[in-house]
Protein backbone atom coordinates (compact mmCIF):
# COMPACT_ATOMS: atom_id res chain seq x y z
CA UNK A 1 0.00 0.00 0.00
CA UNK A 2 1.30 3.67 -0.51
CA UNK A 3 0.63 6.36 1.53
CA UNK A 4 -1.34 9.61 0.55
CA UNK A 5 1.14 12.15 2.48
CA UNK A 6 -0.06 15.39 1.26
CA UNK A 7 -3.28 16.62 -1.02
CA UNK A 8 -3.51 20.08 -2.39
CA UNK A 9 -5.78 22.05 -5.23
CA UNK A 10 -3.79 23.46 -7.53
CA UNK A 11 -6.70 24.86 -9.77
CA UNK A 12 -8.97 23.73 -12.76
CA UNK A 13 -9.45 20.62 -10.95
CA UNK A 14 -5.88 19.80 -11.05
CA UNK A 15 -4.75 17.89 -7.39
CA UNK A 16 -0.94 17.66 -6.22
CA UNK A 17 -0.04 14.47 -4.10
CA UNK A 18 2.69 13.33 -2.45
CA UNK A 19 3.21 9.14 -1.94
CA UNK A 20 4.95 7.09 0.09
CA UNK A 21 6.61 5.06 -2.48
CA UNK A 22 10.56 4.72 -0.78
CA UNK A 23 11.38 1.85 -4.09
CA UNK A 24 10.24 4.48 -6.95
CA UNK A 25 11.66 7.69 -5.40
CA UNK A 26 14.96 5.81 -4.65
CA UNK A 27 15.01 4.93 -8.91
CA UNK A 28 12.98 7.53 -10.63
CA UNK A 29 14.34 10.00 -12.82
CA UNK A 30 12.76 13.50 -14.69
CA UNK A 31 10.96 12.52 -17.50
CA UNK A 32 9.58 8.96 -15.89
CA UNK A 33 6.02 7.96 -14.95
CA UNK A 34 3.91 5.80 -12.77
CA UNK A 35 1.18 3.56 -13.10
CA UNK A 36 -1.17 4.06 -10.01
CA UNK A 37 -4.33 2.06 -8.88
CA UNK A 38 -6.47 3.35 -6.48
CA UNK A 39 -7.88 -0.07 -5.62
CA UNK A 40 -8.28 -3.92 -6.71
CA UNK A 41 -11.04 -2.78 -9.23
CA UNK A 42 -9.80 0.57 -9.79
CA UNK A 43 -8.41 1.69 -13.35
CA UNK A 44 -4.49 1.39 -13.85
CA UNK A 45 -3.81 5.36 -14.56
CA UNK A 46 -0.51 6.56 -16.06
CA UNK A 47 0.78 10.00 -14.38
CA UNK A 48 4.24 11.53 -15.07
CA UNK A 49 6.64 12.04 -12.32
CA UNK A 50 6.25 16.23 -11.30
CA UNK A 51 9.10 15.66 -8.08
CA UNK A 52 10.83 13.32 -5.58
CA UNK A 53 12.51 12.88 -2.34
CA UNK A 54 14.63 10.08 -2.65
CA UNK A 55 16.12 10.45 1.37
CA UNK A 56 12.63 10.78 2.27
CA UNK A 57 10.97 7.96 -0.14
CA UNK A 58 8.39 10.67 -1.60
CA UNK A 59 6.59 10.82 -5.16
CA UNK A 60 4.94 13.55 -6.21
CA UNK A 61 2.50 13.37 -8.55
CA UNK A 62 0.07 16.03 -10.55
CA UNK A 63 -3.59 14.98 -12.03
CA UNK A 64 -6.42 16.15 -13.54
CA UNK A 65 -9.54 15.18 -13.13
CA UNK A 66 -11.07 14.60 -15.80
CA UNK A 67 -13.03 10.84 -16.27
CA UNK A 68 -13.80 8.36 -13.68
CA UNK A 69 -10.30 7.11 -13.21
CA UNK A 70 -9.01 10.25 -12.53
CA UNK A 71 -12.42 11.17 -9.70
CA UNK A 72 -11.51 8.15 -7.79
CA UNK A 73 -8.27 8.99 -7.18
CA UNK A 74 -9.37 12.28 -6.46
CA UNK A 75 -11.26 11.46 -3.44
CA UNK A 76 -8.41 9.64 -1.23
CA UNK A 77 -7.73 11.75 1.35
CA UNK A 78 -4.46 12.70 3.85
CA UNK A 79 -3.50 8.88 5.63
CA UNK A 80 -5.42 6.79 2.94
CA UNK A 81 -3.43 4.49 0.85
CA UNK A 82 -3.35 3.60 -2.71
CA UNK A 83 -3.25 -0.05 -3.82
CA UNK A 84 -0.69 -0.04 -6.79
CA UNK A 85 2.06 2.74 -7.50
CA UNK A 86 4.18 1.42 -9.97
CA UNK A 87 7.10 2.47 -11.46
CA UNK A 88 9.53 4.35 -12.43
CA UNK A 89 8.05 3.60 -16.24
CA UNK A 90 8.96 5.05 -19.70
CA UNK A 91 12.42 6.48 -20.58
CA UNK A 92 13.95 9.33 -18.29
CA UNK A 93 14.38 12.69 -20.44
CA UNK A 94 17.12 12.31 -22.66
CA UNK A 95 18.84 15.81 -21.59
CA UNK A 96 19.73 14.16 -18.29
CA UNK A 97 21.85 11.43 -20.28
CA UNK A 98 23.92 14.01 -21.76
CA UNK A 99 27.15 15.17 -20.28
CA UNK A 100 26.61 17.66 -17.81
CA UNK A 101 29.39 19.83 -20.03
CA UNK A 102 27.89 19.51 -23.13
CA UNK A 103 24.05 20.55 -21.17
CA UNK A 104 26.00 24.12 -20.48
CA UNK A 105 26.49 24.73 -23.40
CA UNK A 106 23.19 24.17 -24.50
CA UNK A 107 20.42 27.58 -24.55
CA UNK A 108 17.60 25.73 -23.84
CA UNK A 109 13.82 26.74 -23.78
CA UNK A 110 11.25 24.91 -21.98
CA UNK A 111 7.30 25.10 -22.78
CA UNK A 112 4.82 23.78 -20.73
CA UNK A 113 1.21 24.20 -20.53
CA UNK A 114 -2.00 23.16 -18.03
CA UNK A 115 -1.08 19.68 -16.39
CA UNK A 116 2.06 19.65 -18.71
CA UNK A 117 3.78 21.89 -16.04
CA UNK A 118 3.94 19.00 -13.88
CA UNK A 119 6.69 16.97 -15.80
CA UNK A 120 8.61 20.39 -16.32
CA UNK A 121 9.40 20.82 -13.10
CA UNK A 122 11.54 17.96 -12.47
CA UNK A 123 13.73 18.62 -15.54
CA UNK A 124 14.37 21.91 -14.60
CA UNK A 125 15.22 21.21 -11.21
CA UNK A 126 17.41 18.57 -12.41
CA UNK A 127 19.03 21.07 -14.26
CA UNK A 128 19.08 23.91 -11.55
CA UNK A 129 20.89 21.13 -9.56
CA UNK A 130 23.72 20.40 -11.78
CA UNK A 131 24.67 24.50 -12.63
CA UNK A 132 22.52 24.75 -15.77
CA UNK A 133 20.06 27.41 -16.36
CA UNK A 134 17.37 27.41 -18.46
CA UNK A 135 14.51 29.31 -19.76
CA UNK A 136 11.07 28.59 -19.19
CA UNK A 137 7.41 29.21 -20.34
CA UNK A 138 4.50 28.54 -18.43
CA UNK A 139 1.22 29.02 -20.56
CA UNK A 140 -2.22 29.12 -19.73
CA UNK A 141 -5.49 30.12 -20.70
CA UNK A 142 -6.11 32.67 -17.90
CA UNK A 143 -4.29 33.33 -14.64
CA UNK A 144 -6.35 31.63 -12.47
CA UNK A 145 -5.36 28.01 -13.95
CA UNK A 146 -2.16 28.55 -13.92
CA UNK A 147 -0.32 26.07 -11.73
CA UNK A 148 3.44 25.74 -10.11
CA UNK A 149 4.72 28.86 -10.87
CA UNK A 150 6.03 29.66 -7.54
CA UNK A 151 8.08 26.27 -7.41
CA UNK A 152 8.92 26.98 -11.25
CA UNK A 153 10.04 30.17 -10.66
CA UNK A 154 12.66 29.36 -8.01
CA UNK A 155 14.51 26.68 -10.35
CA UNK A 156 14.17 28.39 -13.72
CA UNK A 157 17.35 31.00 -14.82
CA UNK A 158 13.97 32.98 -16.53
CA UNK A 159 10.63 32.40 -16.24
CA UNK A 160 8.17 33.76 -18.25
CA UNK A 161 3.85 33.62 -17.77
CA UNK A 162 1.88 34.18 -20.73
CA UNK A 163 -2.38 33.98 -20.68
CA UNK A 164 -4.58 33.94 -23.61
CA UNK A 165 -6.07 36.37 -22.48
CA UNK A 166 -3.59 38.54 -21.00
CA UNK A 167 -4.96 38.56 -17.14
CA UNK A 168 -1.27 37.77 -16.43
CA UNK A 169 1.91 38.30 -17.57
CA UNK A 170 2.44 38.11 -21.62
CA UNK A 171 -0.68 38.17 -23.45
CA UNK A 172 -0.58 35.40 -25.69
CA UNK A 173 -0.02 31.66 -26.19
CA UNK A 174 3.00 29.83 -26.02
CA UNK A 175 4.09 30.53 -29.76
CA UNK A 176 3.75 33.90 -29.45
CA UNK A 177 5.80 33.96 -26.45
CA UNK A 178 8.50 32.39 -28.43
CA UNK A 179 8.30 34.55 -31.48
CA UNK A 180 8.21 37.34 -28.64
CA UNK A 181 11.52 36.09 -27.39
CA UNK A 182 13.62 35.55 -30.14
CA UNK A 183 11.85 38.05 -33.13
CA UNK A 184 11.77 41.11 -30.14
CA UNK A 185 14.54 39.94 -27.31
CA UNK A 186 17.00 38.91 -29.74
CA UNK A 187 17.15 35.44 -27.27
CA UNK A 188 19.15 32.48 -28.96
CA UNK A 189 17.86 28.86 -28.09
CA UNK A 190 19.80 26.08 -29.43
CA UNK A 191 16.67 23.31 -28.19
CA UNK A 192 12.86 23.30 -26.99
CA UNK A 193 10.79 21.20 -24.75
CA UNK A 194 7.73 21.08 -25.56
CA UNK A 195 5.03 19.38 -22.65
CA UNK A 196 1.20 20.14 -22.46
CA UNK A 197 -1.85 19.35 -24.41
CA UNK A 198 -1.27 17.59 -28.16
CA UNK A 199 -2.55 21.11 -29.74
CA UNK A 200 -0.22 22.82 -27.68
CA UNK A 201 2.58 20.98 -28.71
CA UNK A 202 2.27 20.57 -32.58
CA UNK A 203 1.91 24.52 -32.86
CA UNK A 204 5.31 25.18 -30.91
CA UNK A 205 6.59 22.23 -32.81
CA UNK A 206 5.82 23.65 -36.25
CA UNK A 207 7.07 26.92 -35.01
CA UNK A 208 10.67 25.98 -34.26
CA UNK A 209 11.02 24.09 -37.16
CA UNK A 210 10.59 27.22 -39.03
CA UNK A 211 13.28 29.16 -36.65
CA UNK A 212 15.31 25.96 -37.55
CA UNK A 213 15.57 24.78 -33.76
CA UNK A 214 15.77 21.49 -32.41
CA UNK A 215 12.39 20.33 -30.75
CA UNK A 216 11.65 17.82 -28.00
CA UNK A 217 8.29 16.80 -27.10
CA UNK A 218 6.59 14.81 -24.49
CA UNK A 219 3.82 12.09 -26.07
CA UNK A 220 2.48 11.06 -22.65
CA UNK A 221 -0.98 12.34 -23.03
CA UNK A 222 -2.08 9.55 -25.00
CA UNK A 223 -1.03 6.89 -23.02
CA UNK A 224 -3.48 4.86 -21.44
CA UNK A 225 -2.40 1.29 -20.27
CA UNK A 226 1.20 2.41 -19.74
CA UNK A 227 3.07 -1.16 -20.65
CA UNK A 228 2.89 -0.93 -24.89
CA UNK A 229 0.27 -3.40 -25.06
CA UNK A 230 -3.25 -1.41 -25.70
CA UNK A 231 -2.03 0.09 -28.89
CA UNK A 232 -3.40 4.09 -27.02
CA UNK A 233 -0.62 5.12 -27.32
CA UNK A 234 0.87 4.12 -31.25
CA UNK A 235 2.13 7.33 -33.24
CA UNK A 236 4.37 8.01 -36.18
CA UNK A 237 7.94 9.46 -35.41
CA UNK A 238 8.97 9.96 -39.01
CA UNK A 239 9.24 6.05 -40.83
CA UNK A 240 9.07 4.69 -37.75
CA UNK A 241 5.94 3.46 -35.75
CA UNK A 242 6.81 3.96 -32.25
CA UNK A 243 4.24 3.59 -28.59
CA UNK A 244 4.80 6.80 -26.19
CA UNK A 245 4.63 4.68 -23.31
CA UNK A 246 7.45 2.23 -23.68
CA UNK A 247 9.75 3.81 -26.84
CA UNK A 248 9.26 7.67 -24.83
CA UNK A 249 7.50 8.91 -23.74
CA UNK A 250 9.48 11.79 -25.24
CA UNK A 251 10.32 12.28 -29.07
CA UNK A 252 11.88 14.50 -31.53
CA UNK A 253 8.65 17.17 -32.56
CA UNK A 254 9.70 17.71 -36.11
CA UNK A 255 9.35 14.07 -36.48
CA UNK A 256 5.74 13.33 -34.46
CA UNK A 257 2.87 13.10 -36.90
CA UNK A 258 0.48 14.85 -34.35
CA UNK A 259 -2.31 14.98 -37.44
CA UNK A 260 -2.42 11.22 -36.66
CA UNK A 261 -1.83 11.15 -32.84
CA UNK A 262 -4.88 13.50 -32.26
CA UNK A 263 -7.16 11.40 -34.56
CA UNK A 264 -6.27 7.78 -33.05
CA UNK A 265 -6.84 9.35 -29.82
CA UNK A 266 -10.21 10.54 -30.47
CA UNK A 267 -11.08 7.54 -32.41
CA UNK A 268 -9.73 5.59 -29.39
CA UNK A 269 -12.87 6.93 -26.90
CA UNK A 270 -15.79 4.95 -29.10
CA UNK A 271 -15.56 0.87 -29.17
CA UNK A 272 -16.50 1.51 -33.14
CA UNK A 273 -13.11 3.28 -33.55
CA UNK A 274 -10.73 1.35 -31.63
CA UNK A 275 -12.22 -1.86 -33.66
CA UNK A 276 -11.13 0.36 -36.86
CA UNK A 277 -7.77 1.52 -35.68
CA UNK A 278 -7.11 -2.25 -35.12
CA UNK A 279 -8.45 -3.28 -38.37
CA UNK A 280 -6.03 -0.76 -39.80
CA UNK A 281 -3.27 -1.08 -38.30
CA UNK A 282 -2.96 -4.65 -37.79
CA UNK A 283 -0.19 -6.63 -35.68
CA UNK A 284 1.75 -2.77 -35.50
CA UNK A 285 -1.45 -1.85 -33.13
CA UNK A 286 0.12 -2.96 -30.44
CA UNK A 287 3.51 -2.17 -28.49
CA UNK A 288 4.74 -4.78 -26.13
CA UNK A 289 2.75 -7.82 -27.18
CA UNK A 290 2.25 -7.75 -30.39
CA UNK A 291 -0.44 -9.48 -30.61
CA UNK A 292 -3.09 -9.52 -27.49
CA UNK A 293 -6.72 -9.55 -27.50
Amino acid sequence: MFKILKKEYLANNIWLMDIEAPRVAKSCKPGQFVIVKADERGERIPLTICDYDREKGIVTIVFQVVGVGTQELQKYEVGDSYMDFVGPLGNASELIEMPVEELKKEHILFVCGGVGTAPVYPQVKWMKEHGIGVDVIIGARTKDIMILENEMREVAENLYVATDDGSYGFKGNGCDQINDLVGNQGKTYTRVVAIGPMIMMKFVAKLTKELGIPTIVSMNPIMVDGTGMCGACRLQVGDEVKFACVDGPEFDGHLVDFDQAMKRQAMYKSEEGLAKLRYEEGETHHGGCGNCD
